[in-house]
């Protein structure tokens, strides 16, 4: 039976397309067919390409990223400015599609945990349909310690598991890391996955070595 992760992060440009990627290197290191699904993405088609690139499976492209929208915005505004609806009955669709192409999937979600997805709903919401464990990446710069704890609360809420964190440092000249990740460590009832000192240049699949993957 395959496995299936959502991946969020604790704000926007925290490094969740390369942790994802990341993770779908070590997947397919150990013999699996990996593959990334990117549901919304706003801006450009960057993060959709890497996923491509890190897994090992062909997929319909609309289906690995249903809705792609212009301007790197909300998801909610971005939506509207672009005449569309987001629907997450067609993400499920999609997503069901591409778990039956894979032994290890991952989705990526959009910004942080609650980011609106429309009027109605956010990441939270499209989480819960799918029903997915959930896998957190902490940026790690000064204030991540409340955003950290305030999403695996609201992941809770929602009735979702935490299955892992990873701590990701964006910011090179930030204080005090080992403590930080210490009160994380302590705080945060899930299993640190690993963790990522900053990379002037990311490569995704060298980062793959520091990772354990999720149960």
């Amino acid at each position: 039976m395959s496995r299936a992760f959502f991946l969020t992060g604790t704000d926007t440009g925290v490094g969740k397309t390369l942790i994802a990627s990341a993770l779908l290197h070590a997947a397919a290191a150990q013999g699996l067919r990996a593959l990334g699904m990117k549901p919304v993405a706003a801006g450009d088609a960057g993060d959709v390409d890497a996923l491509i690139a890190a897994g090992n499976v062909a997929a319909p492209r609309d289906c690995v990223n249903p809705y792609l929208l212009r301007e790197p915005l909300s998801p909610h505004i971005a939506a509207r400015r672009d005449g569309v609806a987001i629907d997450l009955e067609h993400i499920a669709r999609c997503f069901e599609e591409l778990r039956g192409r894979a032994d290890f999937l991952v989705v990526e979600g959009a910004g942080g945990f609650r980011v609106p997805l429309s009027e109605a709903h956010d990441g939270g919401d499209l989480a819960v349909r799918l029903g997915l464990p959930l896998i957190l990446v902490v940026g790690l710069r000064l204030g991540c310690l409340n955003h950290a704890l305030l999403t695996a609360e609201a992941i809770r809420a929602r009735g979702l598991c935490l299955a892992g964190w990873v701590a990701n440092q964006v910011d090179a000249g930030m204080a005090c890391v080992d403590e930080n990740v210490g009160t994380l460590r302590g705080r945060l009832d899930a299993p640190l996955l690993g963790f990522v000192p900053h990379q002037a240049a990311p490569d995704a699949a060298r980062i793959a070595a520091l990772l354990a993957m999720p149960a």
